[in-house]
């Protein structure tokens, strides 16, 4: 399945790898050299630790360019009162009697603890193109879901979103 991301997300994305590969990757391998250079590596923690944060920002690289090769460009869309991606939807959950405000995501943007909901997650996929006032039904698993009321949807302008780490 390819990843649904925004021209915005490819652009953050690499920008990232440009980042990683000029300025981290340059001071990642100093400090593995400075740290061989302290003697014997059976027992020299600091060398292995610049190791491993080497390893993880070549790994990040790889994940960041896999992500971009896979990547399916798919537009802001929706009209004015409509659910669609990087819009503020507030949600009326029947089952807890308690209403959310969310903000629908493409995957990499996705922080549920942020209450930012990826397009591709149940809810996020339930709410895309709906409307204000629609009752719709989030299919969770084969036998969990739950009802929702849309009460809200407005677009607005606000800082950029990170990306989600790995």
């Amino acid at each position: 399945m390819n990843n649904q991301l925004t021209q915005d997300d490819i652009k953050k994305m690499e920008e990232e790898i440009e980042y990683r590969k000029l300025v981290v990757r340059k001071q990642a391998i100093e400090e593995v050299k400075e740290t061989r250079a302290h003697g014997d590596l059976s027992e020299n923690f600091e060398y292995y630790a610049a190791k491993k944060e080497k390893n993880k920002n070549e790994s990040r690289i790889r994940y960041l360019e896999k992500m971009i090769r896979s990547a399916e460009i798919i537009e802001e869309d929706g009209e004015v009162n409509e659910v669609s991606l990087n819009r503020y939807v507030k949600v009326y959950f029947e089952e807890d009697d308690e209403t959310e405000e969310y903000k629908l995501v493409t995957t990499v943007r996705g922080n549920s603890l942020e209450g930012r909901i990826s397009i591709e997650s149940p809810l996020g996929k339930a709410i895309r193109g709906r409307k204000v006032g629609d009752r719709v039904y989030v299919q969770v698993n084969e036998t969990y879901g739950y009802y929702i009321k849309i009460v809200a949807v407005e677009k607005r302008e606000d800082e950029e979103d990170k990306l989600r780490s790995f």
